[in-house]
């Protein structure tokens, strides 16, 4: 399941990356005047900025729910290591 959430991940951020890039290449090749290519680029920068940040938070709340799961994992060993540790004395 986590191999599938990770090939979901990076294609997703691949096509978006793709976006961009192409996005970035419309917005300057575009017969326009240098303030309005400007002010276009500064809006398509804000948007990605916010994209971008949104992205990362859901990156570090799912790292975080990892994070528990896994040290919950490792708790629950120590505690029947201990278990089997108790019985064998």
């Amino acid at each position: 399941m986590e191999e599938k959430d990770c090939n979901a991940g990076s294609l997703l951020v691949s096509f978006l990356l793709g976006s961009l890039v192409g996005a970035g290449i419309a917005l300057l090749i575009a017969p326009q005047t240098g303030r309005e290519t400007r002010e276009k680029i500064k809006e398509y920068a804000e948007g990605v900025k916010e994209k971008a940040a949104e992205s990362v938070q859901k990156v570090k709340s799912v790292l975080e729910e990892k994070k528990s799961v896994l040290s919950a994992a490792v708790d629950a060993g120590k505690e029947a290591y201990k278990k089997e540790t108790n019985k064998q004395l």
